[in-house]
């Protein structure tokens, strides 16, 4: 029976691997980027409908994490189109949000659907810093990590993946969905894959935020203050789903001159 079992679950796996266009790294993708978008629209208007967003025209946060957030996504719009990409981006609707939060912490959910919590800001400072973070998490939505891991964690779980299985009130399918996408997911399961994510979203939301004309030098100080803020009490980094800084902030400068090539200063707020 477990050999059987083992055969069932391979075959998606072996007719869902994929390349990444431009990560160059092979992932396993069960669900259709359509599905997820979708679902991500729901869990996001529900997200916000839920929290206190402020409002661009009333605050000057709300209107930089909106500036900052449309010069990336324009940043990756043109780089994916001049690379003969532009279709991966099919179905993002880019929103920027910020969201009255103490909690340190920005997210994007596929589609392009983001959102920034008061309380990175004090550690950010400045936009350049911000826009390390959000080419951070844009990086995991258009690398599409969270497929990857959905998709890894429905396979663990011998999920039976036909149709649209979010909008059918499958729970364990929302469960899971959830549990990967969701503003307070903890993923506690393939942790060195997840680093291996991380990696991916630094380096290349390195070069997305230096493409959009923000300062990449920016990112090492920026993670020497989230080193301070975080304090003692992490876990060490094998228990972890992000590196550790030291670790993170050693890798940032081994991709600092590729990034200081797209650089291109734009405007005061670089």
């Amino acid at each position: 029976m477990k050999k059987i079992l083992f055969l069932m679950m391979g075959l998606p796996l072996f007719y869902s691997c994929s390349t990444n266009s431009v990560t160059g790294r092979k992932q396993l993708a069960l669900f259709p980027e359509e599905t997820l978008q979708q679902q991500a629209v729901t869990e996001y208007k529900s997200f916000l409908s839920q929290s206190k967003v402020l409002s661009t025209s009333a605050n000057k946060d709300a209107e930089m994490v909106k500036r900052v957030g449309n010069r990336i996504s324009k940043a990756i719009t043109d780089y994916y189109t001049q690379k003969g990409l532009a279709s991966e981006l099919n179905g993002y609707q880019w929103e920027f949000n910020l969201v009255d939060n103490k909690e340190v912490n920005a997210w994007c959910m596929p589609g392009g659907k983001v959102v920034v919590y008061t309380g990175l800001l004090p550690i950010t400072q400045n936009e350049a810093a911000l826009a390390v973070v959000l080419g951070h998490e844009i990086t995991h939505a258009v690398a599409h990590h969270g497929n990857e891991r959905i998709s890894q964690v429905a396979l663990a779980q011998g999920l039976e993946i036909a149709g649209n299985i979010f909008t059918s009130n499958n729970q364990k399918a929302n469960s899971i969905f959830n549990s990967v996408f969701a503003p307070t997911a903890q993923i506690g399961v393939l942790l060195p894959n997840s680093r291996k994510q991380e990696y991916e979203a630094d380096h290349f939301g390195l070069n997305f935020a230096a493409m959009a004309g923000y300062n990449p030098r920016e990112a090492v100080p920026f993670w020497q203050r989230m080193s301070v803020a975080g304090g003692s009490n992490k876990p060490p980094e094998f228990l972890a789903t992000h590196p550790s800084d030291e670790n993170r902030i050693a890798k940032l400068q081994s991709y600092m001159d590729e990034a200081l090539s797209y650089y291109k200063p734009v405007g005061p707020n670089k």
